[in-house]
């Protein structure tokens, strides 16, 4: 797994409105939370999306945006983004299956990407990370509370 102090991998990958996110295009501007899920129209993945959504206000305060991602089609995310309410990006690590998910280190052999959240900082630098298990149910404070115990740094200029 992604170490933290390691540089975040940058990746851009299609969300779930056929638009291409990437990620250092919030360096400089907000934190990021990378958060893999196996996949999507599961228990666990739709109560994982949900509690971000839930918690909307609260990253929005703390100068941090989420990128759900798994290896889960386009189309797919899509429809799983609009059946639980998800506003946030939902990505789709879908060809080359699970090349993002394997850069950070949580690319299993079956494919699918273990269920594993990485903040990183407005500098590109991940600055916290776990990985919950297929079965584990990320809690959504874990990262807030990551947030809170790093206060927001000014990005470094760049020259």
């Amino acid at each position: 797994m992604l170490a933290v102090g390691s540089v975040a991998p940058d990746f851009t990958l299609p969300n779930q409105h056929r638009q291409n996110v990437t990620l250092s295009s919030f360096r400089g501007r907000r934190h990021v939370v990378v958060a893999f899920h196996p996949l999507a129209f599961t228990p666990i993945c739709n109560a994982q999306g949900q509690s971000y959504e839930r918690e909307r206000a609260a990253f929005d305060a703390l100068d941090a945006h989420v990128l759900v991602i798994s290896s889960d089609a386009g189309p797919s995310k899509k429809a799983w983004a609009d059946s639980i309410g998800l506003s946030y990006d939902a990505l789709s690590d879908f060809h080359p299956q699970g090349a993002v998910a394997a850069r950070y280190g949580v690319l299993r052999d079956d494919g699918l990407a273990e269920r594993s959240v990485f903040l990183v900082d407005k500098d590109g630098v991940v600055r916290w990370a776990k990985v919950y298990g297929m079965e584990g149910h990320p809690d959504v404070n874990d990262v807030l509370d990551a947030l809170r115990a790093r206060p927001p740094r000014p990005a470094r200029n760049a020259t």
